[in-house]
């Protein structure tokens, strides 16, 4: 796959980049901190082409009341780690937000589902969407195939998604598979530096 990328129609949406994810916790991804420092290079770049930047987290109600299966599949949410105004489940200091960015919360995995995410893609006339964060196998993957399902043009970034060990197997592992899985069936799978040469040279050379 090699999809055109207008920036006028693209987004790049970075997947729960909160604390709990990120760093300290028993949910965060290892490499979560190297991939923060990937996603904001990029989104600089992205911001300069005109590419608009979301950013998705994964926050309960701060009662918890729309916890529902989530609370028996992953115990450790039934103690409020994502709940809304926890400090666990707030975006993470490193993550460099721009005023011009959108905020958006999801209750479940992926950031289609129950949420107005593609109401905000399609009133914008996006079509193709760049997916970064974590983790690469549960909440990024589950957003990549909710998005191609609704016939937008995914590219998942293979350096700027990470996971962390899961059922004995390790982060390396499910990233590798992941990757694997995504880019034969629902994604271009590249990594930071790839798109962003893809995105220059398909700017006016005044504006690479």
């Amino acid at each position: 796959m090699d999809f055109a990328l207008v920036p006028e129609r693209t987004a790049l949406i970075n997947i729960d980049l909160q604390n709990c994810f990120v760093e300290g916790y028993p949910l965060s991804a290892p490499d979560a901190l190297a991939v923060m420092d990937r996603v904001n290079r990029l989104a600089v770049a992205c911001r300069v082409a005109g590419i608009q930047v979301i950013h998705v987290s994964h926050v309960l109600r701060a009662d918890g009341s729309n916890m529902g299966m989530l609370g028996e599949m992953v115990p450790l949410v039934k103690t409020g780690i994502i709940n809304k105004g926890a400090p666990s489940a707030a975006l993470h200091k490193q993550l460099a937000v721009d005023p011009k960015d959108i905020l958006l919360d999801k209750p479940r995995f992926g950031g289609f589902h129950g949420t107005d995410l593609e109401l905000i893609l399609r009133t914008r006339g996006i079509d193709t969407v760049i997916i970064s964060g974590v983790t690469t196998n549960v909440c990024c993957e589950t957003t990549a195939r909710e998005a191609m399902v609704r016939d937008f043009h995914v590219v998942f970034l293979s350096d700027a998604t990470a996971t962390f060990g899961m059922g004995g197997v390790s982060a390396a592992e499910l990233q590798k598979a992941t990757l694997a899985t995504v880019g034969f069936l629902s994604a271009e799978v590249l990594s930071v530096d790839e798109l962003i040469q893809k995105l220059n040279r398909g700017a006016p050379a005044s504006e690479v």
